[in-house]
């Protein structure tokens, strides 16, 4: 993360001042997967069960090297402990589903020339580095019916033997790869590819120890017990996992969005004679 923002930062300012270059703006519709790293995934990219992303974007085009996005984008993570092959997360058997929203500005670097609608600069690969805030809402399933797990406390929040309950929204670091084509004279496609590194480790609603289920059963309720420990068998051969590890708190949870976006120059097309 540190190494792609020193990148950014020593880059040569001369690429904001290339000359002849008449500055553009673009709207662009976004469509494509969701997925997270975090405990019930905890290495594998594309992995678990991948869900849809939508949403809006606008550029502003400052160069034929730099570009300004800003960004709207509503995703859905999903992962079981059931798909997993470690034996250890199969028997926590813990799932979940989170739906973010999240709204983001990030600085793009074109490898290459590249200015939409002119035929001259058709193609470029980039990075891309920004800020964002998302709000998310994690869920479980049970018996049929989805529960907001947050409000549970599954973990002990808002118990005797736990802290505050987590927060639903954020701040994250947009970062990552991608590639823009023109189309036809004011149409564009890019295609994407951008982890998000957050400072919540409860994407998943997992992260530290086990609570007591009877604790948890008389001051958040029923649910909350029975949604905080599913597993098929507990560590020490009882039917409690009380004190044992249910993730890991000290890595923090990712999400991703791996789009391809449609976008259109707004206004005129480039001018020949501005752009030789």
């Amino acid at each position: 993360m540190m190494r792609f923002l020193i990148l950014f930062l020593l880059l040569p300012l001369s690429m904001f001042s290339q000359k002849k270059f008449e500055q553009s703006h673009e709207f662009g519709i976004v469509g494509g997967t969701a997925y997270y790293i975090g405990d019930l995934n905890p290495y594998k990219h594309f992995g678990g069960e991948k869900k849809l992303a939508v949403g809006l974007m606008c550029r502003s085009n400052l160069s034929r090297r730099w570009t300004i996005k800003g960004s709207f984008t509503y995703g859905s993570i999903q992962a079981s402990d059931a798909e997993s092959s470690d034996a250890w997360m199969v028997n926590r058997n813990l799932s979940f589903k989170n739906e973010i929203m999240e709204g983001a500005v990030t600085a793009e670097l074109n490898f290459f020339n590249y200015q939409i609608g002119n035929p001259k600069y058709p193609i470029s690969p980039y990075l891309f580095l920004g800020l964002a805030y998302y709000k998310h809402k994690p869920q479980a399933q049970y018996q049929g019916k989805y529960y907001e797990l947050q409000p549970l406390g599954t973990e002990g929040q808002g118990t005797t033997e736990g802290g505050d309950f987590y927060a639903l929204n954020g701040i994250s670091w947009p970062f990552g790869a991608g590639l823009k084509i023109n189309l036809f004279s004011i149409v564009a496609v890019s295609f994407e590819w951008g982890m998000r590194k957050t400072y919540t480790d409860y994407l998943d609603d997992v992260s530290g120890k086990y609570v007591s289920p009877a604790v948890l059963s008389e001051e958040n309720g029923v649910l909350s017990a029975l949604l905080a420990d599913r597993s098929l068998r507990g560590e020490d051969g009882t039917t409690s996992n009380a004190g044992f590890s249910r993730g890991d708190a000290g890595r923090k949870d990712w999400y991703n969005f791996s789009t391809v976006t449609l976008s259109i120059r707004l206004g005129k097309a480039p001018t020949t004679c501005w752009n030789q």
